[in-house]
């Protein structure tokens, strides 16, 4: 499993960035996948999963500002992050769950990662 993030940088507060993950070497068939943040001195906390259904799960650190979305044909994984707030910063890493067959798909089961990609967010 190949896990390669990208659309992170810098913003102001109330922008917006849109983050992509090309996964290669997943079973596409069943899935779950989603997205986790860290801060600096902080523990890892889960932003958003979705699975091969569509079914979609949004933690609450960021819930009502992010939308996950994915592309099957191109295997991309998308967060959409709007009003973003200096609180937001942290290194976002996209994530799947190798060993999923089903059922719930929440961010706290993924456990492969991508190395990440730093979102900054300026007041």
């Amino acid at each position: 499993v190949q896990l390669v993030e990208s659309g992170g940088g810098s913003v102001q507060s109330g922008g917006s960035l849109r983050l992509s993950c090309v996964v290669s070497g997943y079973t596409y068939s069943s899935r779950c996948m989603g997205w986790l943040r860290q801060a600096p001195g902080k523990e890892r906390e889960g932003v958003a999963a979705i699975n091969g259904d569509a079914t979609i799960f949004y933690a609450d650190s960021m819930k009502g500002r992010v939308t996950i979305s994915q592309d099957n044909h191109k295997n991309i994984l998308y967060l959409q992050m709007n009003s973003l707030k200096p609180e937001d910063t942290a290194m976002y890493f996209c994530a799947v769950d190798v060993h999923y067959s089903g059922g719930i798909c929440i961010p706290e089961g993924l456990d492969y990662y991508g190395q990440g990609t730093q979102v900054t967010v300026s007041s």
